[in-house]
Parts: C-alpha cells; structure tokens; sequence
C-alpha cells in the first residue's frame, strides 16, 4: 500500500528558497523511487519578505493548510532590516509552535566520524545526543508582550505542569527508542536552574514524577551552566537532555558549534499532532542569491521528517530513506567531496543538493 503525505512547505527569507529547491527535489526523487510513499507539497507564504509587502508575517489561509497537512517543511526566516513596530523580529515559525502546542524542540547533536568539530575527540569517543527544548512556555512566555518603561522591562518565565508533563514523556519514549536502536544507555538529563529559582524547582519536581513511571531508564540532573561546560569537555557522556525554551535556544547553538556549524544542524518541533522541521540557521540575506548557502541542515531536517512520518504512520522505508539521507550527508561531510565554502569546499548549493540526491536516488533509479 502507498501512503500519500500532503507537506505544507514554507520556503522563508533570504538564502530559504535556495536550500528548500534541493531538498524538496531529494523528496521527490527518494518518493519516486518508492512504492511505499509519495508525496504532495505545498508552497504557502509567510516570513519577513512577506510582511514587509502585505503586513502579515503569517497569513491565516496558510495557517489553515499548515495545521492540517501531515507535515511542515519550514525554512530559514526572517530579515535583519525587517521588524514588527515593537522592534522584535518577524517569526512565523514561534506562531507555528504555539499554535499547533509543538512542545518538543529536537535537536540532535552527532559528530560523525570525519566531522567537522573543533573538539579534540578520544579515538574511541562518539558523540550522538539529543536536546529536547521545551517550545512554547519558559522565558519565550511572554514573547511581544513584555513590559518597558522608561526605567525598567519585564519578561515572564511560564512552565506549567501540562506542557512540562508532555515534554518528559517525549524524551523518555525518545531515551527508550534510542536504547532500543543501540544509539544510547537510556538515560533522561533534566537541565535546569533549580538552585536559583521556584520555578525551576517545580520544572525539576515534575521531571522526578515522570521519571518514576519509566523505572527501566535513568534520569539525572544538571544545572545550565554546568551543562555548557559538559558539551564541550564530555560531550559523548549525554543521551537524551531536555530543557526550559530559552536554556535550550543557548544550547542547542552550542551544540551546532560542537558539529562544525549552524550549516549542519537540523531540528523539528514537535506536537500531539503535527511537527514543524526546519533548519537551526538564519536566513544569511548577505549571501542570498548566490550559491554560496549550506543546503545540508535543511536535507537533515527533511530527514528528520521521514523518520516521523515513518514512525508515526508505520511506514519503515521513510525510516530507511531518512537513514541513508543522513548516512549521504555525513560522508560528503567526512571526504569534503562537494561540500559549500563554509565547510571548506567550492561546491554551490544546488551541487551540494544534487550530490546527495545522486547518492540516495540517482536518476537512473527514478527513471
């Protein structure tokens, strides 16, 4: 049986449509190559472009298809020049979270063999964790309606025990998956700031709770600023940290510094119902147009998508096509084949796309 996936695509701000062009045709070639799954894309507008010409930043209509397509392709967006009138920059991808309650913020941290990391690694040392940042609440709360004066600005830091409850529960049933697939020991870290503050002492409290109805993973502890410090000394020690939205913001850039780079980081926002994949880089509008753009972090977070779709609809090939994705992307990396200037090759981004379609589903495959 073929299952057919309508994907809400929005192709963003500055460098965005260029690395969505090579990705969305990866799709296609890796559906095309199957009988398993095909699929449908949309194209839907939003981003700062789009709010500088029509004053919305994220139209109600595509909103609608968004919420009820089966996935989300989203890429880079924003625009440093472009601003709403409180000065605060253009987000649709923050309105995606908090609209569809996308509470887990996936990020994984991998340094494959031959990557690009500045870290000095053991030779019998890995490194394959995933952060999970709490999406909708924390200090992100209060997004757009702080408040300031002329003297002082507030900002309101919201976990509750729903949202937290639900974001536990997905990093445990991720710990286990990953303990079940041989990739880590089955081990929950609860990052926090629960020395210092209540309501981090709740955020911990709840995890506790949460922890005792999986007797068969461990859960531990770590304070934020501790945990900077581990990523970068031991980063091969972690499996699974979850977090609070902005201490997870911070982290997860660090993590991409740990992999060699933004261009290299792939993320998902994830829901009861529906999930958001998208790169962890900017829109770089000072190189837009110019071939010069990483395609790979978009190509991961399209990976990540098939591997979600595969899980959630019991389609194993997406499963597989996302690990051969991954697998062609770590080994461009590794021999710096056809790689883009900022991993150190000459390749533009539509090479560097059509490199990795070339090894999942080369054209005569397709044919």
């Amino acid at each position: 049986m073929t299952r057919s996936f309508q994907i809400a695509v929005f192709e963003g701000d500055g460098i965005g449509p260029e690395i969505m062009v090579p990705t969305v045709e990866i799709l296609r070639a890796l559906a095309a190559q199957s009988d398993a799954y095909t699929f449908d894309f949309r194209r839907l507008p939003a981003g700062a472009a789009h709010y500088a010409n029509t004053g919305e930043s994220l139209p109600q209509l595509a909103l609608e298809y968004a919420g009820q397509a089966d996935a989300i392709l989203l890429s880079a967006m924003g625009l440093p020049d472009v601003r709403y009138p409180d000065g605060t920059e253009i987000s649709p991808q923050i309105e995606l979270r908090k609209k569809f309650n996308l509470f887990a913020g996936v990020r994984p941290v991998r340094i494959p063999p031959g990557g690009l990391t500045p870290l000095k690694l053991p030779d019998n040392k890995g490194v394959d964790f995933v952060l999970i940042r709490e999406s909708t609440e924390g200090l992100f709360h209060s997004q757009a309606a702080g408040t300031v004066t002329e003297d002082d600005a507030t900002e309101t830091l919201r976990i509750t025990r729903k949202t937290s409850e639900d974001v536990f529960n997905f990093a445990f049933q991720l710990a286990k998956d990953r303990k079940s697939q041989g990739r880590g020991p089955g081990r929950v870290t609860c990052v926090d700031k629960a020395n210092v503050f209540r309501a981090f002492a709740f955020f911990r409290s709840i995890f506790d709770g949460i922890a005792k109805s999986h007797p068969d993973l461990a859960a531990d502890h770590a304070y934020v600023d501790a945990t900077a410090l581990w990523m970068v000394q031991k980063p091969w020690d972690f499996d699974v940290l979850v977090t609070e939205n902005m201490f997870g913001d911070i982290l997860s850039d660090l993590g991409a510094g740990l992999m060699g780079g933004l261009g290299l980081a792939p993320s998902a926002d994830i829901g009861h119902h529906q999930a958001v994949f998208q790169p962890c880089h900017g829109s770089a509008p000072d190189i837009a147009g110019e071939g010069k753009a990483n395609p790979f972090a978009m190509i991961l977070s399209a990976a990540m998508m098939l591997d979600w779709l595969g899980t959630k609809h019991d389609v194993p090939a997406m499963r597989a096509d996302a690990n051969a994705l991954q697998a062609a992307v770590d080994q461009q990396v590794a021999t710096r084949q056809t790689v883009t200037p900022d991993l150190g090759g000459t390749a533009t981004t539509a090479e560097a796309g059509a490199a990795i379609q070339t090894m999942v589903a080369p054209v005569e495959a397709v044919a």
